[in-house]
């Protein structure tokens, strides 16, 4: 049999289908397994084993008809959508495969969850109804995101150079996407200062963070903005003894890393958009933030975070 799964993105909605990808594979361990993708996320899955990586821009009807006639011309057995997008759902419709399992209950899926999703619960859990709509175990709240043997080593080369062991330092990212700048906390100079006494700081992410945290190490801490791919950022995180991120997708690339990762929301609903094996480390201003009901969720200034709760939190779990 000859089996595709599909998950187009984004960064961290990838990083949180991996593991439920993992039980996919694991479950269909004896068959032909194809990923399809975009060539932003080709990396993030090249080293799954057993899947062959496929990737097709995400953009344009010339992209659509070309994936199209791939799936075609592959003769697949059963699609697993894990996109459930309009896209997505345009490309199974299209793909002459007898068994396709996706988000919605309607066409073209013939296994789907029993309701539509309305964005009640956290999209893990969502993907993991879908895969068991397909009588496939469901996958545990773990990521999944195997490190590369040339990412090992040049993670130990720069702790090494930086006279950095394992549990002394911790990760901080304090930036976010231009597009969401109230995503970011305001206060992790102060905090980064407090901790700066019991553990160096080592301030991560992509080169759209890179003034913030030239500011920011000029204070405390070493400037690792852009140094280090996702699978370098899981690696480093293996030796970080905690991380304090916003809600972005450093974030979701650090709970990879098996550590405690502290996320900071404010205007989004933590208890859906959380990292995986994350939940007890959320952080937010009021408790509304966590309401189990969607519908009682009120979005909240991410400021309104003071840094006596942060380091509180940090005390509770024993860092401090």
């Amino acid at each position: 049999m000859k089996i595709l799964i599909i998950k187009l993105g984004a960064l961290g909605d990838a990083i949180i289908s991996t593991s439920i990808i993992k039980q996919i594979i694991d479950h269909h361990s004896l068959e032909e397994l194809h990923l399809l993708t975009t060539p932003a996320f080709s990396e993030l899955f090249s080293h799954f084993e057993k899947v062959k990586v496929v990737a097709f821009e995400r953009k344009g009807l010339l992209s659509v008809f070309k994936a199209v006639k791939w799936i075609r011309g592959q003769r697949f057995d059963q699609i697993y959508d894990l996109q459930s997008n309009d896209r997505t759902a345009f490309l199974c419709s299209l793909s002459g495969v007898p068994y396709r399992a996706g988000n919605h209950p309607r066409f073209p899926y013939h296994k789907h969850p029993e309701k539509p999703y309305v964005g009640e619960c956290h999209s893990f859990d969502r993907l993991n109804q879908i895969i068991e709509s397909a009588n496939i175990q469901p996958a545990k709240p773990s990521p999944y995101l195997p490190v590369p043997e040339v990412a090992r080593t040049e993670v130990n080369d720069w702790l090494i150079k930086h006279n950095l062991s394992k549990g002394s330092f911790i990760i901080i990212h304090a930036g976010s996407s231009p597009l969401h700048i109230k995503k970011r906390w305001p206060y992790f100079a102060e905090l980064a200062t407090n901790l700066s006494a019991l553990y160096d700081i080592v301030w991560v992410g992509s080169k759209d963070d890179r003034e913030l945290n030239r500011k920011l190490s000029s204070c405390v801490g070493i400037d690792a903005t852009d140094v280090f791919s996702i699978y370098g950022l899981v690696e480093l995180g293996k030796y970080a003894r905690f991380a304090v991120t916003n809600d972005s997708a450093p974030m979701h690339i650090l709970s990879c890393s098996h550590i405690p990762v502290f996320g900071l929301f404010g205007p989004t609903y933590a208890r859906r958009t959380h990292a995986l094996g994350q939940l007890d480390n959320i952080i937010t201003a009021d408790d509304k933030a966590m309401a189990l009901d969607d519908n009682e969720f009120r979005p909240s200034n991410i400021s309104n975070i003071s840094i006596d709760k942060v380091l509180n939190k940090l005390g509770e779990k024993g860092l401090l």
